[in-house]
């Protein structure tokens, strides 16, 4: 989800300053005392008088959040989905190349949009979804460059912690393509994404 922000907070008996963090998968507090709270755990989170109060399996905590509480209990409260972070919109044409036999990714991008295909040769795409499992693969991003619109995406889901895949060496050959990245986003337990589009600058170029 990505929220972080300094705050006093409330953690049974003890109270004091640290950083707050609103995960994926988790609340982290993380201060002279630290608390872990994994959302699944999560029983209310409520604002009340700018203090974010979150009931969990274990006890209570109360974060001092000021104006910024009832943002951070209504992301609590209704976190994003995997394809809303991933900007599928019910308009959006989506091509899909290498995750074809990834039947939830699948299911999920149907739900929300029509217009997806896998594979072909069809062009002006909003969305490509790329798997990239070896270097070799990234072979294809000049080709699939040319087939998104100039204000398109290119989504790069790789596996984590592989150095031969590292952020580096795909913003290198992201770069070589004619692309450039500006977003990363969690895949699934295994998996990374990272976003990659066409420069303002050569947009109007991508579109003669």
């Amino acid at each position: 989800m990505g929220r972080e922000a300094r705050c006093r907070a409330a953690l049974g008996a003890w109270a004091g300053e640290g950083k707050l963090l609103l995960e994926t998968d988790d609340l982290l507090f993380r201060g002279e005392s630290r608390l872990r709270v994994p959302l699944a755990e999560i029983r209310s989170a409520e604002a009340t008088d700018g203090w974010l109060i979150v009931t969990h399996r274990r006890g209570l905590a109360r974060f001092d959040l000021g104006p910024a509480a009832r943002r951070w209990a209504d992301a609590i409260n209704h976190p994003k989905t995997r394809i809303d972070k991933l900007g599928v919109k019910p308009s959006s044409r989506v091509l899909v190349v290498g995750l074809e036999n990834d039947t939830g990714f699948m299911d999920e991008v149907r739900a929300r949009t029509q217009d997806v295909t896998a594979g072909g040769r069809a062009r002006d795409h909003d969305l490509i979804f790329v798997s990239v499992e070896k270097v070799g693969d990234l072979k294809r991003l000049a080709a699939l460059r040319g087939r998104i619109r100039p204000a398109g995406a290119i989504w790069i889901v790789h596996p984590k912690g592989r150095p031969d895949l590292s952020h580096d060496v795909l913003v290198r050959a992201a770069k070589a393509a004619g692309l450039i990245d500006n977003k990363t986003a969690r895949f699934s337990a295994s998996h990374t994404c990272l976003r990659f589009v066409i420069p303002r600058g050569a947009r109007a170029t991508a579109s003669a």
